[in-house]
């Protein structure tokens, strides 16, 4: 027994296979529209799933890179202040050197020794080197200056080590212990040398301390610790880049999985265009015409 094909049933396929079409050319005019494939999770579940977890990678990595760049400025900071204790020590040196000439009066020994002087405030100043409202030599007691220019003291003990998060484990300090650098033997470090220097200058008789070999000492010790700030550095940059690449990467295949290929889409919509008009142009023939029709 055949089915009957009413004049509804017509209507009705024809009807279905418009709506069908209509919602064909939305999804791809919204493609076109926003450039990529999906635009909810119904679009494709599969697809929308590993979007998002490349979208969550491409979050964790730009933190990771904040981070990085973070520490960078630190340890940059950090370095420079570093080269400068350096150059104060150098000129201590050649201070220390011209004053021990024999030959200089009491007057000249007690100009170097304010020269010395002063050059060792500079030097507190430089242990109390803040970047963004925190002492980058006061470990992890960041909020309190390290150096005391009432006493002459490095007076912070602090060791705690800062460090962040560049990776998936993977955390790199970025700080320098003002201790290691400024109290390194415990005793006061660079500051009690330079007060010896200056005592012993703005003294009439001078001492027998060996004040070269003191300051030879803190100056490898400064070098010693810059070196050691360097390779952390180095480490830094490359999981900086590191991270650049794998940006690029994630990046890349979220591309693949979301962007549209605009000259198919485009192909596409213009087709079912053509298939809508067809079928409008056919069915203006299927749907018969009413009785008000033969009246007009």
């Amino acid at each position: 027994m055949s089915l009957r094909v009413t004049q509804n049933i017509l209507n009705q396929n024809l009807l279905f296979n418009l709506q069908r079409t209509n919602k064909t050319m939305d999804r791809l005019q919204e493609q076109v529209s926003s450039g990529r494939t999906i635009n909810k999770p119904s679009d494709n579940p599969v697809t929308a799933v590993r979007s998002m977890f490349y979208r969550s990678s491409l979050n964790e990595i730009d933190q990771y890179k904040r981070n990085a760049d973070d520490g960078i400025s630190w340890m940059t900071s950090t370095d420079e202040s570093l080269d400068e204790v350096t150059s104060v020590l150098q000129r201590v040196r050649e201070l220390t050197v011209q004053g021990a000439n024999g030959t200089n009066s009491e007057t000249d020994r007690y100009a170097i020794a304010e020269e010395i002087n002063q050059l060792k405030e500079h030097l507190g100043e430089i242990s109390n080197s803040q970047i963004a409202g925190k002492y980058i030599f006061a470990g992890s007691d960041v909020k309190t200056p390290p150096y005391n220019s009432a006493t002459n003291e490095f007076s912070n003990t602090n060791t705690e080590k800062l460090e962040l998060v560049v990776g998936q484990n993977n955390t790199v300090q970025i700080n320098v212990h003002g201790t290691d650098v400024f109290n390194n033997d415990g005793a006061g470090g660079i500051f009690k040398v330079l007060l010896d220097i200056v005592a012993d200058f703005q003294s009439p008789n001078a001492s027998s301390s060996d004040h070269l070999t003191q300051l030879d000492s803190q100056l490898d010790n400064v070098l010693k610790e810059r070196s050691e700030l360097g390779a952390r550095m180095n480490r830094m940059e490359l999981s900086i880049s590191r991270l650049e690449g794998l940006e690029v990467s994630t990046t890349r295949l979220l591309s693949g999985e979301e962007d549209v290929d605009m000259a198919e889409v485009i192909t596409n919509l213009k087709t079912q265009e053509n298939v809508q008009r067809a079928a409008l142009s056919v069915g203006a023939r299927i749907i018969q015409p009413s009785l008000v029709d033969f009246l007009r």
